[in-house]
């Protein structure tokens, strides 16, 4: 089961000074005081010092009660202290101010897991399914959850849901104690099937390697090599180790070219090769100029507008499935919550669409300066 905390948080720590913000720098920014204090309590929670966390987001309520991203951090570090009817309760209250937000449903369903009440639970995650449909984690939870109620088909189709949104699932899923019911089925079997050939598709093309990056047992990664192999997905070669010959596997020529191969370089970094054909870079670059500016400007109807551009595939969405998977999952994702959340959701998400967008950018710049060069 996927945990919503539990790692360190990625973001920077916080200074360790203590100081109120004077009243006349308050006056300039009235939520200055609520976004100093969260982001000290985010700095708590990275530093698992939950109950000092809980405290500063409880402070922060004071300034603003309803402030559904403060009542998030406080839900989360609740839950981790085990204090699930009060993580209930705060989630109940974001719901009480946005009965659609997909993220407090589904983490109201892991308060429900904790405490074996699975029913609950799968209540909880089919209404954040219904509040955002491409929400991978919702469905992954939701496949736990019905593999633990012992309805093994439909544990199975949720499964493979999340795992059409965001791969990963598919790796995660293998080790998840909750699918104990579901590991002996055929359709199980697939799924790993799709883990050994993603492993592949990342440069590992050994058994062992194989093994050791899946997480699969010897057995069941033999097993799936000879179903791909039989599938026509890979091929197999043979390469010299001392005085004995090792089989290694590689992608299938036609599948390298439509899901691009990843290859490992020096000191062992993944370098990914895009796909090919790439086609109509220029049109690519002046969309990315157009929804950056649309961004910085906080236009939102602008903003979904070049969305469509790399998400429409009789535009560039065919080129970004091939070259940015990932990020194409992503746009798609901002899109609908935009349409749903507006401006607030654009301004509080305005650094990381830029983020994306840049590092996009820098692909398909290089790219056009080796095809003109």
């Amino acid at each position: 089961m996927k945990r919503p905390f539990g790692k360190k948080s990625d973001e920077s720590k916080a200074t360790k000074s203590d100081e109120i913000i004077p009243q006349e720098r308050s006056l300039v920014d009235v939520d200055y005081n609520r976004k100093r204090l969260f982001k000290k309590g985010i700095n708590l929670m990275a530093d698992e010092k939950l109950e000092e966390a809980v405290d500063v987001f409880e402070l922060a309520l004071r300034i603003d009660p309803n402030n559904v991203e403060t009542l998030m951090k406080l839900g989360y570090a609740r839950f981790h202290l085990e204090d699930y009817a009060e993580a209930l309760r705060v989630y109940d209250k974001i719901l009480d101010i946005d009965v659609t937000n997909p993220e407090a449903w589904n983490l109201k369903g892991l308060v429900h897991y904790e405490q074996k009440n699975y029913s609950k639970a799968l209540d909880s995650v089919n209404k954040a399914i219904e509040s955002d449909p491409t929400y991978a984690m919702a469905w992954y939870n939701q496949a736990c959850f019905l593999s633990l109620l012992n309805q093994v088909p439909e544990s199975l189709e949720s499964l493979k849901r999340s795992i059409e949104i965001d791969v990963k699932n598919a790796r995660r899923s293998i080790r998840d104690k909750d699918f104990v019911n579901v590991k002996i089925e055929e359709g199980f079997k697939r799924i790993q099937e799709v883990v050994v050939l993603e492993s592949i598709k990342q440069g590992y093309h050994t058994l062992g390697a194989i093994v050791w990056t899946t997480f699969l047992d010897r057995v069941d990664a033999e097993s799936s090599l000879r179903k791909l192999l039989e599938k026509g997905l890979i091929i197999q070669n043979e390469k010299r180790e001392g005085l004995s010959k090792i089989p290694i596997y590689d992608l299938a020529e036609n599948i390298a070219e439509k899901l691009g191969k990843e290859k490992k370089g020096l000191f062992g970094i993944t370098k990914k090769t895009l796909p090919k054909p790439v086609k109509n870079l220029k049109e690519l670059s002046q969309a990315i100029q157009s929804v950056k500016e649309a961004i910085e400007e906080e236009n939102v109807e602008k903003v979904i507008d070049v969305f469509d551009v790399f998400i429409d595939p009789t535009k560039s969405g065919e080129q970004m499935i091939e070259s940015f998977f990932d990020e194409h999952r992503e746009i798609r994702l901002w899109k609908i919550r935009l349409k749903d959340r507006g401006v607030d959701y654009l301004i509080d998400n305005k650094e990381k669409m830029l983020v994306l967008f840049g590092n996009i950018e820098g692909t398909v710049t290089k790219k056009l300066r080796s095809q003109i060069s």
